[in-house]
């Protein structure tokens, strides 16, 4: 799984309005103003989250880069607790190993630094072990079939078994994390706000 946007332009009001509620919450990570951007896999948060980091210069972290492989999705959200958030909650520099697919190991080492606006984005971000860090939780939709399709096109058919599975997996993490629920902003597949 790679975390490649689509050709999906997110509308300035959509990227105006989570700016807005992020300011408006304050940071709750420190002196981090931290954006959640949850929701399936192949829903849109990746296009989302790199709009918003463009439009406010915000570091960005992909949870693509956190989860260790296709089995990876239950302990990413530790892997974001310890090595991200809790640093940046304490003053302190985040540092992680970006995880890479097609070597199927850890990669290189990123920091996270304190201060400013941090967005993450990724399928189980939101969990109850993050959640309290964030400013704004935004959860991202689209139908399993529309998503489905975005993601063979984007890692290949070979890895529709793959992408089943993970449709499984996050249907679990979601329903315990009851992320649709607690989100701030719920946003469509086309990166308007659902309201």
């Amino acid at each position: 799984m790679t975390h490649s946007p689509d050709a999906v332009q997110v509308p300035p009001e959509t990227v105006a309005a989570i700016t807005t509620l992020a300011r408006e919450r304050g940071p709750q990570c420190g002196t981090t103003t931290v954006v959640a951007i949850d929701g399936p896999a192949g829903s849109g948060k990746t296009t989302l989250a790199g709009a918003l980091a463009s439009a406010t210069g915000a570091q960005l972290v992909h949870m693509d880069d956190l989860y260790l492989g296709w089995s990876g999705l239950e302990a990413s959200a530790g892997r974001l607790r310890e090595e991200i958030l809790a640093p940046l909650w304490l003053g302190r520099v985040g540092r992680y190993r970006r995880y890479d697919w097609h070597a199927e190991a850890l990669a290189e080492s990123h920091e996270v630094t304190p201060g400013g606006m941090l967005v993450v984005e990724g399928v189980g971000c939101v969990r109850a072990g993050t959640r309290g860090f964030f400013s704004a939780i935004i959860w991202v939709a689209a139908d399993d079939a529309m998503r489905l399709a975005r993601g063979l096109a984007r890692d290949g058919s070979a890895a529709e078994g793959h992408w089943r599975d993970w449709m499984r997996q996050e249907r679990d993490v979601f329903a315990r994390a009851r992320t649709h629920e607690v989100a701030h902003l719920h946003v469509d597949a086309w990166g308007r706000i659902d309201t």
